[in-house]
């Protein structure tokens, strides 16, 4: 007997993942996908600037959009409403002060909006990571 609802099955089978990190988080997320780097291997990935760049530099193909202050924010919402991505994984830095806050917030909206899987700090990617592994198993 299952006890994850079907709903959520979609979540467990999930190909395409957005991967963004505000500049204190950067170094955070990084070490984290290089950890799960084969899981991220068989995702198609899209990336904000610098942190696609640097998630790239690992070996493994994303799309980079823009920065998330000149918009990235905005473009990986738009996939959202679109229907183009599963999950997002945006490791937030709580205690910084970011120009672009509205950005964010209307992107974790969409999240919640498109029920949309979201890890906003490494503890909830990483239960993310096993959910999905546990699914496929």
């Amino acid at each position: 007997m299952c006890l994850v609802p079907e709903v959520y099955f979609h979540v467990m089978k999930l190909k395409r993942v957005a991967l963004i990190a505000h500049d204190g988080k950067k170094d955070e997320l990084v070490e984290f996908v290089k950890r799960h780097k084969a899981w991220f291997s068989q995702r198609e990935l899209v990336g904000t600037g610098t942190t696609g760049g640097r998630i790239q530099a690992l070996g493994l193909d994303v799309e980079r959009l823009a920065s998330g202050p000149l918009g990235g924010d905005a473009q990986i919402a738009a996939r959202i409403t679109e229907g183009h991505l599963d999950a997002v994984m945006f490791f937030r830095d709580p205690m910084g002060k970011h120009p672009h806050e509205p950005d964010v917030n209307m992107l974790l909206r969409q999240c919640d909006v498109h029920n949309v899987a979201l890890a906003t700090n490494r503890a909830t990617a990483e239960l993310l990571v096993l959910a999905v592994n546990e699914g496929q198993a």
